[in-house]
């Protein structure tokens, strides 16, 4: 294979100037300089960059950041530099710790009706935004339309605190890491992903939907090329931050009465597998039976109508008649009413934290 290497050319006025700046204070390693006598090009190497420090380039003098996992100790703890020539150089942490918001807690209703727009998204994927204001970045809802055949996706993890994918149209086929062989998730079953879990999607099914909860809204999706999926060892038990991967079927729920009464739910086990970072239940109205206000004492409690109808009564507002497709957050200490659910209704409820208190009004 030809031996091929890419550099990343800056100006420079005066070698004599820079080079210690690129090499004792940056820590990069000289490889080549010319010509002997009044040298005007060198190229260095460190850090996984290679630069070229070149006389009278045209170029500007640009910014270089640098990642370590001991920043203080690094450029004599400096966050900000600037060599000589003017490139700025920045010092920043290589794995920051996760930093969640607080929530800006908010009474929101997202109808399908509304014509939200699509996007375009990572693998082509198509993602319908449910909670546009994030809740101060508290979380993202997505509703994700898969392609329908292979998926053009590699082996990826996420930096988050929470992350939930419900199938509610379809069905698609995944490879996680020490989890065995493929796994395919059918509408109704739902896969918790561990903070930084290997994953790839490998085969979606025509018309796959999902609905995708992340926490924090914003947060880091890094390619992992090392790594080849399905892994040689299988670990159902491990864990990654203190939470399991878990593989629900809605075939093999049981429902038991919901902590709004008039209703009742199957539990997916994840509040139990997240250590009550969150919890995810499917509830149905139960015949004959009158749903009452209720509070809830959580910090977010997500909704997303996937068949049915109901009438979402809040305290202070309108009544919103919502259908499949739609979503909801209520936040805490409001009241709300489930009413008037036709026998085909089903919500998913997704809560953080998992464990949280209902009072009956």
């Amino acid at each position: 294979m030809t031996d091929t290497r890419a550099e990343f050319r800056l100006p420079t006025e005066n070698l004599s100037d820079d080079l210690p700046f690129y090499t004792k204070k940056l820590g990069m390693r000289l490889d080549m300089i010319y010509p002997a006598d009044n040298p005007e090009i060198a190229t260095l190497s460190g850090h996984g960059l290679r630069i070229r420090l070149q006389k009278g380039a045209p170029d500007g003098p640009g910014t270089i950041r640098i990642l370590t996992e001991n920043p203080d100790e690094f450029a004599d703890g400096a966050r900000e530099l600037t060599a000589p020539n003017g490139t700025r150089v920045e010092i920043d942490e290589l794995n920051p710790p996760l930093v969640l918001p607080r929530t800006e807690h908010a009474f929101v209703v997202r109808r399908l009706a509304d014509q939200a727009p699509w996007v375009i998204g990572r693998a082509g994927m198509e993602y319908r935004d449910l909670v546009p204001s994030r809740l101060g970045g508290a979380m993202i809802a997505s509703h994700i339309r898969v392609p329908d055949g292979p998926v053009p996706d590699m082996v990826h993890f996420h930096k988050v605190g929470f992350q939930l994918i419900f199938c509610i149209r379809g069905w698609v086929d995944v490879l996680y890491e020490d989890q065995g062989g493929v796994r395919r998730l059918h509408a109704g079953d739902c896969f918790i992903q561990p903070p930084r879990i290997r994953h790839r999607v490998m085969h979606a099914a025509d018309g796959i939907e999902v609905i995708e909860i992340g926490v924090p809204a914003e947060h880091i999706t890094e390619i992992d090329h090392e790594m080849a999926l399905p892994t040689q060892v299988e670990r159902p038990d491990r864990e990654w931050d203190g939470q399991r991967f878990v593989h629900n079927l809605a075939k093999d729920g049981v429902f038991a009465p919901f902590r709004v009464p008039g209703f009742e739910a199957r539990d997916t086990t994840i509040n139990e597998n997240t250590k009550s970072v969150a919890s995810v239940m499917v509830a149905r109205p139960v015949a004959g039976q009158v749903s009452p206000w209720t509070k809830h004492s959580g910090d977010i409690l997500f909704n997303f109508v996937m068949s049915g109808d109901m009438t979402l009564e809040g305290e202070g507002k309108d009544p919103f008649r919502l259908t499949a497709g739609d979503a909801f957050v209520i936040p805490p200490e409001m009241a709300t009413r489930y009413a008037d659910a036709t026998t085909e209704l089903q919500l998913l409820e997704v809560s953080l934290p998992g464990s949280f208190n209902t009072t009956i009004l």
